[in-house]
């Protein structure tokens, strides 16, 4: 049975985090317990509990007008070029479509909102409630489990500042945690972009991804653990951050100011790594072709990512293609996965193997995501660069392994 083969590979996934870890300790399996539990708890009460699922499920609504609303903005600004009535349409029909100028605005949409909501202190409630989850579920300090829950709804950027005080005491383990969390979730500025990418092709795009970036977190937090077990007593402090807006107006603009800072940082991005991706596979192409196929990263990553696809619950038919989307998400990021998800030909991936991919590749693990990470981290406690970045890869190694096993728990409950 496929949910046999997700329930193989959530434990294999959890084992390997452990077989890899700094310290192997025998306890580990309580903590293992801890996030397999938590994820399938928050899954079944997210998607199977009907009130709450109707809940989620009204979030496509509020993407559909976030997109409208955005659209006026993007049009009255661009013009046809964003979205508005095509000059000459009997001349053109079916003018491009402008990523840059159609979909990426809604960042700055979705910032505002964050802020206004963050400084109506909507959100930072939001985020302790589910620190105190997450802190009493692994017992881990209140500190870290405020800007591990912070990390699911603003971003591994910008959730360390929400504890920002209590940084510089953070031991090993705990900046670890905060690291993998990051890899493992994406922010509340993309949320509502990649839902709108996916909702031609996925029923309820938008209550899935939200769901895909909560039930992570607790995946990360134990992954983390496992390869770097606490060594001293947690930090209790997680209280809230201080307001630092004085009105709604100023939130407003700074929200603004912040999405735009994300569209142009996300623009670059997409123009830097495609362009080295495609400078590197051009040296690749030297090689000999393999199976009647130039070598590529992504074909490259996509032998190790084939039998993490399995694991996850996919059939081994399939595996290939979603190996390839899943060695994209990682050397390039999950935007251009999830792009290329949604252009494949009807008919490669089931609907399953493509509810899995949908929860297994939303979090920032890539590697211009942990050059993200690292750089902001470094300007946070510069004193701390050298372990910060000696914990890099391991945090990008165990995101992948964290969203693999949000997979797996979707592919256990169908």
């Amino acid at each position: 049975m496929p949910e046999l083969q997700s329930a193989f590979g959530l434990v294999v996934l959890f084992a390997l985090a452990w077989a890899v870890g700094e310290k192997r300790r025998r306890s580990a399996w309580r903590v293992a317990l801890a996030g397999i539990g938590l994820q399938i708890a928050l899954a079944l009460i997210l998607l199977k509990v009907p009130l709450i699922a109707d809940l989620v499920a009204s979030l496509g609504h509020v993407v559909t007008a976030m997109e409208q609303a955005t659209r006026e903005g993007t049009s009255m600004v661009f013009g046809y070029i964003g979205g508005g009535a095509l000059p000459f349409a009997e001349s053109r029909p079916g003018a491009a479509f402008v990523f840059a100028f159609q979909a990426l605005p809604i960042i700055i949409v979705t910032s505002t909102l964050t802020a206004l909501l963050t400084h109506w202190r909507i959100l930072p409630w939001i985020v302790k409630g589910i620190g105190l989850v997450l802190e009493r579920g692994f017992r881990i300090g209140g500190a870290v489990g405020l800007g591990s829950a912070a990390n699911i709804f603003i971003g591994m950027v910008e959730a360390p500042l929400f504890v920002r005080p209590y940084l510089k005491d953070f031991s090993r383990s705990e900046l670890f945690v905060l690291m993998t969390v990051g890899m493992a979730t994406i922010a509340g500025t993309v949320f509502v972009l990649y839902a709108s990418i996916l909702a031609p092709v996925l029923p309820n795009a938008a209550g899935q991804i939200l769901v895909a970036s909560v039930i992570s977190a607790p995946a990360a937090i134990a992954v983390a653990l496992l390869m770097v077990p606490p060594d001293g007593p947690p930090q209790d402090s997680g209280s809230l951050p201080p307001r630092e807006t004085s009105s709604a107006m100023e939130a407003l603009v700074v929200g603004a100011r912040q999405g735009l800072n994300m569209l142009f940082l996300i623009v670059a991005m997409l123009i830097a790594l495609v362009a080295l991706v495609h400078l590197a596979n051009g040296v690749l192409a030297l090689l000999p072709d393999v199976a009647g196929e130039a070598v590529t990263l992504q074909k490259i990553l996509a032998l190790v990512m084939t039998p993490l696809c399995w694991l996850m619950g996919i059939p081994w038919a399939e595996c290939w293609d979603a190996a390839q989307l899943m060695a994209t998400k990682v050397v390039l990021n999950e935007l251009v996965s999830y792009l290329d998800l949604a252009r494949l030909p009807e008919g490669t991936l089931g609907e399953r193997s493509r509810l899995i991919l949908v929860y297994a590749m939303c979090g920032f693990a890539n590697f211009g995501g942990l050059g993200i990470m690292v750089g902001g981290l470094t300007v946070l406690m510069p004193e701390r660069r050298n372990e910060i970045l000696a914990l890099s890869w391991k945090s990008l190694a165990a995101g992948v392994l964290a969203t693999g096993s949000t997979g797996c728990v979707i592919g256990i409950l169908g």
